[in-house]
């Protein structure tokens, strides 16, 4: 039976639903799967027939790792990879997203070729649409980063659009995005072929073989256990897509994977009346939460309603996907916003109207890498819809990391390591993809905070500074305070307020940042991960100074400011220690480095040593006085005198008194709160590089000048001191550099947030990492990595001091460009006092 566009708005249908529609390839019989003997053992054994375990076996055997298992429960392609809408798009606001799908849409484009398999790849190009200018804003921002990467794409009138598309209604629109490479392909094809090409570069393959268990001794993995037996290995991966939850618990030591499934809904039509060329653009209109694509001269449509419906909450679920139940009434916003899009379509015979099972996670980004908590064990899973674009690149990515210990590209904001247990609960998962699903479409600016599962992780001094007007942010689960509203200030409109300019905090970030530079601020920052390191001999500091970049061995009470780097000389963390006692040592490291740092120091600790590392997070209240008066309240609260004799810089000695006893004592110098928005501020302007935003794992001392923080020559060999030694002789090839826009009006141009291109002499050199207003200068502030590209071959080349200073810069925003100063150093002679911005002549400031 079909029905009719417009009669479905009206009506509901039931039915048993569409379940055939991919023309899914049978495996082996029942009979012939019982009788199929596994290997005992093996290297590598993926679990999940998908795009993503094809994926992650196509690209171990291509770097030639051959001893590969990929285990599938069901039929291969037969789970979400079955039911995928089979658009393959690279604008993503992620530039690792980006890569990802550039790669997969290159892998797919030749995977016929190469195979002999038919993949139904074809390049119709993609057009976003733009019903308001904070969508063309977001389009704009997304333009840009994707041209600086090569990926061709232009903003384009309503006028154009329409030509492209001639069925659309384009009278709403202010302006769209088009993006020509992106394509369409048979999502189960690309699996099959990526699965016929691993196979023969050796890779094993049985489909209708279910993993129970994986086998795990002393924290590392040492097997499977299936319903045909169990096989040896060194590696597993998860690729379970919406079981990985389940898969990841069932470990004799459970991984957590934090991902739910919702239904996903889209419907397919018969062609039209004139069918819709193969090669009709994929039309993704976000503002109408919808998509459109040509399917066999028809329309396949879905998109991502305001209330989703999350599934499987509790235990396992079918081996193979089927089409789950058809909702028209929950379709309806959806269809109607096609029919309002293409109004032509009213007449058009449906096919079936598709329900699918899709996984999410609590962050909007995928999840990859190896677990924490069990070393072997790793996880590619959770593509919050996005599983064709992405499966190709991060599946390279993923066999990278196990062939060679690391990815080629810095992958944190997709590592598994950036949750924590708390992410990981039921409850918390489908409350929090309910919100997460719909912001897909909804979220156009570059910071959010979610508003569900929050108050997961909170100070002891929560509810006071709640009652003072503190707003929220979320990190790693911890409640963090942005800033504080005043009495006077409209509540409700800061709470709403989501722009690209100026926003309505501004004035209040700004009072706190004065505070903090004439009298006195506290801040809590007891969200920052806390870890206490002792021995019963010398072994603490043995150890430490082999993690550890700087020299640890200093006077008690003495703070060491330091980086835990990895064998490429990048950092795995960027922290402070501070040394107790002779065998006792206290770690501070940043909020959402939690997982990772504790997983990378247990890798790294020797397995008999006498070392005791405990997590004292939940321990300690962090409060952070800044500001000139800060001494002299500390001095009202020590007995111990607060001279540079007795408390220098980098030196701790005693805990502060309550939270209310250094807000009393404050009182007369002036102490207010502040939070972490006047925090950026004041670091950014500081040229203070932060590790997750500034500093990742690519990025070595030497590159974002901090070679002080480094000892060389500390006695004992490090990791990462070889790459050091070398970088030191060879140079190194990008450096983090402090912009400071000269030409932007802070009150009407758009801001810089981060990702921003670089061009330097009218060439693109790089991308910004963070950025802030400097209320001291009076000006936005970036910091960023600059890239001396050739401009005969695009190769890397040395980047020097010199270089660096002989550049005219500009700042991309949005296509905007805005000229900015470069600077190495911190610009410190401007923080003596304030001045006009005027009146300030930067090109004349060379801070040493």
């Amino acid at each position: 039976m079909s029905y009719r566009l417009l009669s479905v708005v009206r009506r509901q249908r039931t039915g048993r639903g569409w379940q055939n529609w991919s023309s899914g390839r049978s495996g082996a019989s029942a009979a012939e799967a019982h009788s199929v003997t596994l290997p005992a053992q093996a290297q590598v054994v993926i679990c999940g027939g998908g795009i993503m375990g094809t994926s992650v076996a196509y690209h171990l055997s291509k770097m030639g790792w051959k001893d590969v298992v990929l285990l599938e429960q069901g039929r291969l392609a037969a789970g979400s990879t079955r039911f995928c809408a089979g658009i393959l798009s690279t604008a993503r606001h992620l530039t690792i997203e980006q890569k990802m799908a550039d790669y997969s849409n290159k892998l797919y484009h030749q995977l016929e070729q190469e195979t002999g398999i038919q993949t139904g790849y074809i390049r119709t190009g993609s057009v976003f649409l733009a019903q308001t200018q904070d969508r063309l804003i977001s389009l704009k921002r997304i333009n840009s980063r994707l041209n600086v990467i090569g990926i061709p794409s232009e903003i384009i009138s309503p006028k154009k659009v329409a030509e492209l598309h001639p069925l659309l209604n384009v009278h709403d629109l202010v302006g769209a995005m088009h993006v020509p490479e992106d394509a369409v392909v048979s999502s189960a094809d690309v699996a099959l072929a990526l699965a016929s090409a691993a196979s023969q570069n050796g890779v094993q393959i049985y489909d209708r073989t279910s993993i129970l268990h994986v086998m795990v001794k002393k924290g590392q993995v040492t097997g499977v256990e299936t319903d045909k037996g169990q096989i040896e290995c060194q590696y597993f991966v998860n690729c379970a897509g919406q079981w990985a939850y389940e898969l990841g618990l069932s470990n004799e030591e459970p991984v957590s994977i934090p991902l739910h499934a919702c239904e996903h809904f889209y419907l397919l039509t018969r062609p039209l009346e004139t069918p819709l060329r193969s090669n009709t653009p994929t039309i993704v209109d976000a503002d109408g939460r919808i998509y459109i694509r040509n399917w066999q001269g028809g329309i396949l449509s879905g998109g991502f309603e305001k209330n989703p419906k999350p599934i499987f909450t509790e235990g396992k679920n079918q081996l193979e996907i089927q089409n789950l139940q058809e909702d028209w009434d929950h379709f309806e916003p959806l269809l109607s916003s096609l029919l309002r899009r293409m109004p032509d379509l009213e007449t058009l015979e449906i096919l079936k109207l598709v329900n699918c099972p899709e996984t999410f996670t609590p962050d909007m980004r995928c999840i990859m890498g190896e677990s924490p908590s069990v070393q072997g064990y790793f996880v590619l899973a959770g593509m919050n819809s996005a599983g064709l674009s992405f499966g190709g690149g991060a599946g390279r990515y993923l066999a990278e990391w196990m062939v060679h210990g690391y990815p080629s590209e810095n992958i944190w904001e997709l590592d598994l390591k950036r949750f924590g247990a708390l992410q990981s609960s039921r409850t918390f998962l489908r409350h929090r993809v309910m919100e997460v699903m719909p912001l897909l479409y909804d979220l156009k600016v570059p910071r959010w905070d979610f508003q569900t599962g929050r108050q997961l992780r909170t100070s002891p001094l929560y509810d006071r500074l709640d009652a003072q007007g503190a707003r929220w942010m979320e990190k790693h689960g911890f409640e963090r305070p942005k800033y504080f509203v005043p009495p006077d200030k409209d509540l409700l409109a800061l709470e709403q307020s989501k722009t690209f300019y100026k926003p309505d905090w501004f004035d209040i970030v700004e009072s706190e940042v004065k505070c903090c530079k004439e009298a006195v601020c506290v801040i809590d920052m007891s969200s920052f991960t806390k870890f206490e390191i002792t021995s019963a001999g010398d072994q603490a500091l043995e150890v430490l100074q082999y993690l550890f970049s700087n020299d640890l061995d200093v006077p008690v009470g003495h703070i060491v400011h330091t980086g835990m780097l990895n064998q490429a000389g990048g950092y795995e963390n960027d922290c402070s220690i501070a040394r107790l006692g002779k065998r006792s040592f206290f770690m501070i490291s940043p909020t959402d480095q939690q997982v990772h740092c504790w997983a990378w120091l247990k890798k790294h600790m020797p397995e008999d040593s006498n070392l005791l590392l405990e997590d004292v997070t939940w321990k300690y209240t962090a409060l952070n006085l800044i500001g000139p008066r800060a001494v002299d309240v500390l001095s009202e609260l020590s007995y111990a005198p607060m001279t540079p004799d007795h408390f220098p810089s980098l030196f701790c000695k005693y805990a502060l008194h309550v939270y209310n006893e250094v807000m009393s004592v404050g009182q007369k110098y002036g102490i207010r709160n502040a939070g972490y928005y006047a925090l950026r501020s004041l670091r950014i302007e500081k040229f203070f590089a932060f590790w997750g935003q500034d500093l990742n794992t690519l990025t070595t001392p030497l590159e974002c000048g901090r070679e002080s923080r480094v000892k060389l020559e500390k006695g004992m060999d490090f990791i990462g001191r070889d790459a050091l030694l070398q970088q030191k002789q060879n140079g190194v090839y990008k450096r983090l550099t402090m912009f400071i826009l000269d030409d932007h009006d802070t009150d009407l141009d758009l801001w810089p947030w981060w990702g921003e291109p670089i061009y330097r002499n009218g060439q693109y050199a790089g991308k910004t990492t963070s950025s802030a207003y400097s209320y001291t200068l009076e000006r936005h502030v970036c910091l960023g990595f600059v890239h001396n590209f050739s401009e005969d071959t695009g190769e890397e080349q040395v980047v020097t001091a010199d270089f660096i200073n002989r550049g005219e810069y500009e700042i991309d925003i949005a296509g905007h460009r805005f000229q900015a100063k470069a600077k190495l150093y911190p610009v410190t002679s401007l923080f003596t006092h304030k001045r006009r911005k005027d009146d300030v002549e930067l090109s004349d400031l060379h801070g040493k």
